[in-house]
């Protein structure tokens, strides 16, 4: 029976890993200029490939690359069919435009397609991929059984959920590789929507299955159980943690948009204290002991601090020089790597160099 080497390597705690990709995916929604969104994909990617394991969830980072890609085309081919809302002077070609009906007015079907139109859905298409080629790291870097583990008292209830959630797409990946050998070792081939399609539902309920049966596991062995406590601590604890996570996603949005201003801030900082209050008061509900808790170290600290300066200073910098992170589509204007943001961006890479590489299986 083979063994894992262990020696100086390690896991890192899953929850650096997302904080560090949300950075990264913070940072892209911050600008729609393609040179720094590719740069911030091509840094997530090298990182993936430094720190990358070898266990099956580890390998759903080229799913989510692959569904990056779909989304892109798929917003450009809505571009072609329907049209832009943004105006444009240089007709690339006319498509036949379907005649609507009088209460349709504002939509069309086929008409000009102009180069400032399908510039707007490529910045668009492209942002969005990169946000999921973000998360696709993550995935790929994070364990979500370790991640689960970490998850305080006051969510155990949301805790079956979470692991089904998180289990979902690296189960799937899993399962189409599994189907795809299988399908190669009977003589048939493994491509073409006919291959596909054959494969699709026993990947999708194979995934799904998986999921349910950790999730059922962790019921039958006591996950999320809890101590009594009096009513009105379990409400407020109930109140403070909805309050303070709302409270953050609202300062989110007001410091990821452009009209924050100075309200944003406090909102974020208030929430925070009440989602941690409530967090702390929602452990005195726990009555479990943890085994061998990952450890919170220096890579840890690096690997989340260098996500949240990138996010920092990409929001920071987009204020100073708009133009340079949201390049205009009319007049189309060539992009330009702003050379502070390009720094910016490559402390994304301090994880590939900071951590511990990851524990292996001997070969």
């Amino acid at each position: 029976m083979r063994s894992v080497t262990m020696h100086a390597s390690r896991q890192v705690h899953p929850g650096a890993w997302w904080l560090w990709a949300l950075g990264l995916g913070a940072a892209a929604t911050r600008t729609t200029n393609p040179a720094i969104l590719l740069l911030l994909a091509a840094v997530a990617g090298y990182v993936v490939a430094a720190r990358r394991g070898d266990a099956p969830w580890s390998r759903s980072y080229g799913a989510f690359l692959r569904l990056g890609l779909l989304v892109l085309g798929v917003r450009l081919l809505f571009a072609v069919l329907l049209g832009s809302p943004i105006p444009g002077t240089h007709v690339l070609f006319t498509l036949p435009e379907v005649p609507l009906p009088a209460w349709a007015q504002g939509v069309r079907v086929g008409g000009r397609v102009t180069a400032e139109g399908l510039l707007a859905a490529l910045y668009d298409g492209l942002r969005l991929a990169t946000l999921l080629v973000c998360v696709g790291a993550a995935n790929a870097l994070a364990s979500p059984a370790r991640l689960l583990r970490t998850l305080p008292g006051a969510l155990y209830e949301a805790g079956v959920a979470v692991v089904v959630a998180m289990t979902f797409a690296p189960n799937l990946v899993a399962d189409v590789r599994r189907l795809r050998a299988a399908r190669r070792l009977r003589g048939r081939t493994d491509k073409g929507i006919a291959a596909l399609l054959s494969v699709g539902l026993p990947v999708l309920e194979g995934a799904l299955e998986r999921s349910v049966a950790l999730a059922a596991a962790m019921d039958t062995r006591g996950f999320g159980r809890t101590a009594d406590v009096p009513p009105r601590l379990a409400r407020a604890t109930a109140a403070l943690t909805l309050a303070g996570l709302l409270g953050v996603c609202l300062a989110a949005y007001g410091l990821l948009s452009a009209d924050g201003g100075g309200w944003a801030l406090p909102i974020l900082l208030l929430g925070l204290a009440a989602a941690f209050t409530g967090l702390l008061l929602g452990s005195r509900r726990s009555v479990r002991t943890r085994y061998r808790p990952d450890p919170w170290t220096l890579p840890e600290w690096l690997t989340a601090g260098s996500g949240a300066t990138v996010a920092a200073l990409t929001v920071y910098l987009s204020t100073r020089d708009p133009a340079a992170f949201a390049p205009t589509v009319v007049p189309p204007t060539v992009p330009v790597l702003p050379l502070a943001a390009a720094a910016t961006v490559l402390l994304g890479l301090v994880p590939a160099f900071a951590t511990p590489t990851p524990p292996r299986r001997a070969s």
